[in-house]
C-alpha cells in the first residue's frame, strides 16, 4: 500500500460539510484534520464568545469548551447571537451545547458551568490547545493571563466597549502578555462595564469573528497570527488600526524574573474594596423614614431619562470630586448607578474625603427596578 493510499481522511459526511475547506490549498484534508484534533476553551459565552463557539463549531473543531456561569437574560439578546427568547432564564453553557451541536454534531462541547477563579483556573485551561478570551471583565482577564503565562498556552484577547473593540494574540515564550500591555488594572469604576456604558450589538460579532480567525490559524499553523500585535476597530468611522507589542522584560508574568508564579484572585488587584453595601429592600425600608438617607444618581444624563429613583439628586460620577459642597458630610449617603461599579467608585471618594456614613446600593437601580419599584424601566 503506498503513502497515498495510508494518509487519513475525512469520512464522507465530514468531507461534504468541509469541502469549501478542503478545496482552500492552505487548509486541505490535513488541515481540517488538525482543526477535527484541536481543543479549544472560551472563556465567556458573551457577546464575544458567541461568535466565537458558532464559527468554531462550523469550522469543525473537534473539542470546544464554554465557561459560564450566567444564564440567558433579556438584555443579553441585541448581542449574544448563540441565545433566543426561548433559552431565558437557562444557563447559557447548556443553551451553548444545544446550539452548536445543531450546528455541528461531529463536534464535542464540553460546558463548564463556573466561574473562573484561581481555585479552578489551571484545572479547566489544562486540557485545552488555545483559549480564547471574550470575558467582560477585569479579574477575569488577568485571571485567563496569568493562567496561559504558567501553562504556557496561547491566549487569543478580545475586548469590547461602545464602538470599539481591540484584539490580539499573547503567547508566553513567543511574545507579549496581556500584563505586558496593561501592566495593573484600571481604578474601580474608572472603565463602565459594557452593561453599564453600553455596546453596540454587532460590535462583538465583528472582534469575535477575528478571535475566532486567529485561533484557527493557530491551529492550522498558517498566515501571520496576531503575536505582538493589537489591532484596534473603531466601529463609527469603520477604521482598523494596528499596534506593535513588545515583551516587557520586567513584567511580572512573563519578564526576565517574574513574580507571578501562581494564581490568585485579581479582585483585590483590580480595586475591590470592602465598601459598605445596602439593598434594594433595605433601601426602600430606610426611605420610608422622614430622616432617611440622601440617594445619590451618578449616572449620565441620558440614563437619569430613562429612569430614577425618586428624590435622588443627580451628580455624575465624573463631577463628584468637584461638587463635594453639595453634601452634607454629616447626613447618610446612598449612591447608585446602573449596576453599582461606578458607584462604587463614587463610595471610595467619598470615603477617602471624610464622609463617614456612605453605602452603595448593590445591583444599582437596576436591582431597584426588579426588587423594589418594576415601574422604574430597566435597559
Amino acid at each position: 500500500m503506498n503513502e497515498r493510499a495510508r494518509a487519513p481522511t475525512l469520512p464522507p459526511a465530514e468531507l461534504d460539510r468541509y469541502r469549501r475547506h478542503v478545496v482552500l490549498p492552505e487548509v486541505g484534508v490535513e488541515g481540517q484534520l488538525r482543526l477535527r484534533a484541536a481543543r479549544i476553551l472560551v472563556v465567556g459565552a458573551g457577546g464575544l464568545g458567541s461568535p466565537v463557539a458558532l464559527y468554531l463549531a462550523a469550522a469543525g473543531i473537534g473539542r470546544i469548551g464554554i465557561v459560564d456561569d450566567d444564564r440567558v437574560d433579556i438584555t443579553n439578546l441585541q448581542r449574544q447571537v448563540l441565545y433566543g427568547t426561548s433559552d431565558l432564564g437557562e444557563p447559557k453553557t447548556e443553551r451553548a451545547r444545544s446550539r452548536l451541536a445543531d450546528l455541528n454534531p461531529h463536534v464535542e462541547v464540553v460546558p463548564h458551568e463556573l466561574r473562573l477563579v484561581a481555585a479552578n483556573a489551571l484545572e479547566v485551561l489544562t486540557d485545552y490547545d488555545i483559549v480564547v478570551d471574550g470575558s467582560d471583565n477585569f479579574p477575569t482577564r488577568y485571571l485567563v493571563s496569568d493562567a496561559c503565562v504558567l501553562l504556557r498556552k496561547p491566549h487569543v484577547y478580545g475586548s469590547i466597549y461602545r464602538f470599539e473593540g481591540q484584539v490580539s494574540v499573547f503567547w508566553a515564550g513567543r511574545g507579549p502578555c496581556y500584563r505586558c500591555l496593561y501592566p495593573g488594572p484600571p481604578a474601580p469604576g474608572a472603565v463602565p462595564s459594557c452593561a453599564e456604558g453600553g455596546v453596540l450589538g454587532i460590535l462583538p460579532g465583528v472582534i469575535g469573528s477575528i478571535q475566532a480567525t486567529e485561533a484557527i490559524k493557530l491551529v492550522l499553523q498558517r498566515g501571520e497570527p496576531l503575536l505582538g500585535r493589537l489591532v484596534l476597530f473603531d466601529a463609527l468611522e469603520l477604521r482598523f488600526r494596528e499596534l506593535r507589542l513588545r515583551r516587557d522584560p520586567d513584567c511580572p508574568a512573563c519578564g526576565d524574573r517574574p513574580s507571578i508564579l501562581s494564581l490568585e484572585d485579581e479582585s483585590a488587584a483590580c480595586g475591590v474594596q470592602a465598601i459598605p453595601e445596602i439593598r434594594a429592600h433595605e433601601l426602600k425600608q430606610r426611605l420610608d423614614f422622614p430622616a432617611g438617607p440622601l440617594l445619590v444618581d451618578v449616572r449620565t444624563e441620558e440614563e437619569w431619562a430613562i429612569g430614577r429613583i425618586e428624590g435622588a439628586t443627580r451628580i455624575p460620577v465624573d463631577q463628584l470630586a468637584a461638587r463635594l459642597d453639595e453634601l452634607d458630610l454629616d447626613r447618610e449617603i446612598v449612591v447608585y448607578c446602573h449596576l453599582g461599579a461606578r458607584s462604587a467608585a463614587a463610595a471610595t471618594l467619598l470615603l477617602g474625603r471624610g464622609f463617614r456614613r456612605v453605602s452603595n446600593l448593590v445591583g444599582g437601580i437596576d436591582a431597584w427596578s426588579v426588587e423594589v419599584d418594576p415601574s422604574v424601566p430597566r435597559y
